[in-house]
């Protein structure tokens, strides 16, 4: 896939063998666009984002996007023809074979040019762009006195003379007892992950008592070197577990006090990457910014994550081909064929996507949609793959197992170590996750529409070139990272979501 881009007033065309352009703003029947110095007529009014023919098809034949197959042609279509759901689906079927041809050259040498932020760096030598704590339900039972005790914190904190605390937060859950097996293990590596995150400077693991999720099984799970900032609360064992609460509180908070913030570089962030609500313009706008500041941050010898397994079926051999060792591979492609037969397991067609307002906005097939998905991850090389509720080890590009549900995804980065993530729109959500969810509007009207949500408008790459708009998103990331809050965060809107995949007893 060419990283080439047409930019014309009217519409869009990716690369050099595409069949399809996009239109940047609604077009009329009968309109003129000049593409490549052809002029193509249109037979229909093409909405904003939306697709138009610049050949003719025939039934079956493939059309190109990005370069790369979106689907194939199911009516006949002409130069000018508005291409749709209603000509253009899917070709995708069920698991592959993936032949592994050799391994990608090594990772690029760590940029000591890079930009640094103002971080805090903990004992174990990650780094966090927060210093907060968080209340980690163990079940839903005590999931309302978290967040009583997230309230009674946040006031004690501000109490506290000079105290450097980012904020105390609960995060209910509604799981944590009635499952089993490796639904339950699910539910515990995510929490025991969430424990573990750089951005959390304490943490107070709240239990009831009785259910599934065991605390003294789940702390098995934290490494020693958090233990420190860690505190554990049974409510059963408490006559008054939320004066046991604020006691503990009150120790982090002292613990946390005398935290600072210092300069660290780039290589300290550690970058979830992740798309929601998408346009047809995410993949032309929003993504690649994205992927460079992917590349930024892995050639720095940072880590960036890319999860969402369902949005690269596709796609997935442009990841395969940038994975740096034949293990990496075949652990790629066998999470992606697992993530596949979870769905024909499930009775579901792989290709059960794109949602109801991915196709309002012009995406028709989940080829088109895994195509620009994945432009994420920039060209950072592969290093690692990892499960759900598993943990970033090393730099580079890391592929998370988990779902494209927004909640889900959004946690597991932050599980999986992510002290900051990119979330692309085309559509718009409030949405935030534990660490700060950097809302990037796809089109410069959603920018405009919701500068509530929005945190920097993507849409400016097509005006002032994408270089340019690059640079404004990293000294936005820099500024975000060393404590200017995100529009998530001065809503405060921040959930988890846990993937709930075993029966309810």
């Amino acid at each position: 896939m060419t990283e080439a881009i047409y930019t014309l007033p009217d519409a869009l065309k990716i690369a050099p063998n595409d069949d399809v352009a996009v239109a940047l703003q609604p077009l009329a029947a009968g309109q003129q666009v000049m593409i490549e110095g052809n002029a193509i007529t249109l037979r229909q009014a093409i909405p904003a984002g939306h697709k138009f023919a610049l050949a003719a098809l025939s039934p079956g034949a493939a059309v190109h996007r990005y370069g790369a197959r979106i689907g194939l042609a199911t009516a006949p279509i002409a130069p000018g023809d508005h291409v749709h759901s209603h000509n253009l689906q899917t070709a995708l079927g069920g698991e592959l074979a993936y032949a592994f041809a050799a391994p990608a050259k090594p990772p690029r040498a760590q940029d000591d040019q890079a930009p640094q932020f103002m971080g805090y760096a903990r004992a174990d030598g990650r780094v966090g762009t927060r210093n907060e704590v968080w209340i980690l339900p163990t079940v839903g039972c005590v999931g309302r006195l978290g967040e009583r005790l997230a309230q009674r914190g946040q006031a004690m904190a501000a109490a506290t003379p000079g105290a450097a605390v980012d904020g105390v937060h609960a995060f209910n859950h509604p799981f944590g007892c009635s499952q089993l097996g490796a639904d339950l293990d699910g539910t515990a590596a995510i929490l025991a992950a969430l424990a573990c995150n750089p951005n959390a400077g304490g943490v107070l693991l709240l239990g009831l008592g009785c259910e599934s999720n065991q605390l003294d099984a789940l702390l098995g799970r934290i490494p020693a070197s958090r233990r420190d900032r860690l505190r554990v609360l049974r409510a059963q064992s408490e006559s008054d577990e939320f004066a046991a609460g604020e006691a503990h509180l009150a120790d982090l908070l002292g613990l946390m006090a005398q935290d600072t913030r210092s300069t660290v570089p780039l290589s300290a962030l550690r970058l979830g990457v992740k798309c929601g609500g998408s346009d047809a313009m995410s993949g032309l706008t929003a993504n690649p910014l994205i992927g460079r500041m992917t590349d930024a941050v892995t050639q720095a010898g940072g880590t960036a994550i890319l999860t969402e397994i369902p949005e690269m079926f596709g796609a997935e051999t442009l990841l395969l081909g940038r994975v740096t060792s034949p293990d990496v591979f075949d652990r790629l492609s066998t999470l992606v064929n697992r993530f596949k037969r979870y769905f024909l397991d499930h009775g579901e067609p792989v290709s059960e996507n794109p949602s109801p307002g991915n196709i309002a906005g012009g995406i028709t097939t989940l080829e088109e949609k895994s195509l620009g998905a994945v432009q994420k991850g920039g060209q950072a090389l592969v290093t690692d793959v990892i499960d759900y509720g598993g943990q970033v080890s090393q730099g580079g590009l890391t592929v998370l197992e988990a779902p494209g549900n927004d909640a889900v995804s959004t946690t597991a980065l932050a599980a999986a170590g992510a002290t900051l993530t990119l979330f692309s729109t085309g559509r718009g959500t409030p949405l935030g996750s534990p660490v700060p969810t950097v809302k990037i509007a796809s089109n410069s009207a959603l920018a405009r529409h919701k500068p509530g949500w929005i945190d920097f408008d993507a849409g400016q790459a097509l005006d002032i070139g994408m270089e340019a708009a690059a640079q404004a998103l990293l000294t936005r990331i820099i500024a975000i990272a060393s404590g200017t809050p995100a529009r998530n965060e001065a809503n405060d809107e921040r959930a988890i979501g846990i993937w709930k995949r075993g029966v309810t007893l």
